[in-house]
């Protein structure tokens, strides 16, 4: 059976899972908490609401890509 060309065997931290898994877990549940805690805040226009929303997902998106690169570093390799 022929190797996939998709494999690889990094040495340390695998950047490439870490932002795909970065990726996944943001869109997912980021989604979820933005909607969420737009409950709580009044937002008359569609530019608040985009604003808001680009503020606290990027918020979510850090906090989720420290998470994974630490997961990454301590656990997996």
């Amino acid at each position: 059976m022929p190797e996939r060309v998709e494999t690889t065997d990094p040495e340390g931290v695998d950047y490439g899972w870490v932002m795909q898994t970065t990726f996944v877990l943001t869109v997912t549940f980021g989604a979820l908490v933005v909607a969420a805690l737009s409950a709580f805040v009044t937002l008359p226009t569609w530019g608040a609401r985009a604003g808001f929303a680009i503020r606290v997902g990027a918020v979510i998106w850090i906090v989720t890509a420290v998470a994974v690169f630490y997961y990454e570093k301590t656990v997996r390799a």
